[in-house]
């Protein structure tokens, strides 16, 4: 929590500092009466507020809690605008300041299953929207998936792996692809067969293009997804420039073959990988998805370092019940809860999947916090923990020398202002 080197605590150069006051959550601790001080678009100092070195003056007012800004690996949309749907860079920056006002200083965006021609265009909107800062990536769900686990994507557009599929997408997305959603049993994404061309599976073709594979949507058995963790954890630790030594598992028991002492699944098997730190696993912990005791079970069995809290939202995040689209799907949100639907409104047989969330990160946060987890340890899995998986140091917590993204919240965690670089933005 000291001054770092390369800044000027006499204030006598550049942008006139912030001073913040507050109870100040860090990765180690909770300071009750901490301090935040931001010069230019970087954390200066970050401690107790009777540390403060001089000339910066502590204010004699709280602003609140001060926590970093939110990093979400896994979003689909908000704010009435669908990543999956949109033709613009326009339409794509609505759903992402949608989270950003709330708290979430750095999204990635998520596609779901779709043809190859839509990929490719929806990827290289998402590519300039990156370009721009809006995002920090781009995470595609699919199209490599388990059609018995499909959830709300469509079944049709499943295939095979295609290594030369995820190659094209990767030049789309012109290095912002940080992830891609997998199911180790499909043919061709965990054969091991071959080298990072157009003969390799799916796996190696992400770890040369410079993604992480995520384990998700998945019907394997434990055995399958070991071999696959396996594989991806080597490939990402003989490539030099990978953004991560861990892959990761999307929306842990979401999509996946339910965890059976006989026969105990991808979930036991992504369990066992994060315990190892091999693997970190995505939660959508927003009551919804999952039951908060299920929540609890995980972040004590592999703690927050090894578990991202996300989203998964689709359009409706912010926005009122009613319908919407989520790629090919029709979605219709009731009650804060979003639901496949039929083409033609009806309900499909046995009530229709969930399709994605409607929170905002720092609605998951409040939820963990609420069901009895530390709140440090929410903000460390809302914000450290995937800022480590997209490989960004600079990232996720308030320590001094990271990019000053700070967001202020009330004593219920609901968000008051939000900065991210340096500069107000709500």
């Amino acid at each position: 929590m000291s001054v770092d080197a390369s800044l000027d605590p006499a204030g006598t150069t550049g942008p006139a500092p912030h001073v913040l006051r507050g109870r100040v959550v860090t990765p180690a601790r909770v300071l009750d009466d901490g301090v935040v001080v931001v010069v230019g678009a970087t954390l200066a100092w970050v401690g107790p507020a009777d540390r403060v070195p001089a000339p910066w003056t502590v204010p004699a007012e709280s602003a609140g809690t001060l926590l970093p800004g939110l990093v979400d690996v896994h979003c689909h949309g908000g704010g009435g605008a669908s990543f999956p749907d949109a033709v613009d860079v326009g339409t794509a920056r609505t759903a992402a300041h949608e989270h950003l006002r709330h708290g979430t200083t750095s999204l990635v965006a998520s596609l779901v299953t779709a043809p190859r021609d839509v990929l490719l265009a929806r990827t290289a909107v998402l590519a300039d929207l990156a370009d721009a800062g809006d995002v920090v990536g781009i995470h595609l769900e699919g199209p490599f998936l388990s059609a018995d686990r499909c959830g709300a994507q469509n079944p049709d557009d499943m295939r095979p792996g295609d290594a030369a599929l995820v190659a094209e997408v990767a030049a789309a997305a012109r290095g912002h692809l940080v992830t891609m959603t997998v199911a180790p049993e499909v043919p061709g994404v965990a054969d091991g067969t071959g080298t990072a061309d157009a003969r390799a599976d799916v796996l190696a073709a992400l770890v040369d293009a410079g993604a992480l594979p995520s384990v998700g949507h998945t019907d394997a058995s434990a055995a399958q997804v070991d071999v696959a963790v396996d594989r991806a954890f080597d490939l990402l630790a003989s490539a030099p420039a990978a953004r991560s030594g861990r892959l990761t598992a999307t929306h842990l028991f979401n999509g996946m073959r339910p965890l059976h002492h006989r026969d105990p699944g991808p979930v036991a098997a992504c369990l066992a990988a994060a315990a190892r730190g091999e693997l970190v696993v995505e939660l959508v912990a927003d009551g919804t998805h999952l039951a908060d005791d299920t929540v609890r079970a995980v972040l004590d069995l592999v703690g927050p370092g090894s578990v991202a809290l996300v989203t998964d939202a689709m359009a409706a995040a912010g926005m009122p019940d009613g319908d919407y689209r989520l790629g090919p799907m029709a979605v219709r949100v009731a009650d804060g809860v979003a639901r496949i639907v039929e083409a033609d409104g009806s309900t499909p047989p046995g009530g229709g999947a969930i399709a994605g969330g409607v929170a905002h990160l720092l609605d998951v946060v409040r939820n963990v916090v609420a069901a009895g987890v530390p709140l440090e340890d929410a903000v460390l899995a809302a914000a450290t923990t995937p800022a480590d998986v997209l490989g960004r140091r600079d990232l996720g917590a308030l320590v001094a020398g990271r990019r000053a993204d700070v967001v202020v919240v009330d004593d219920a965690l609901a968000p008051v202002r939000v900065m991210r670089a340096g500069a107000w933005v709500a």
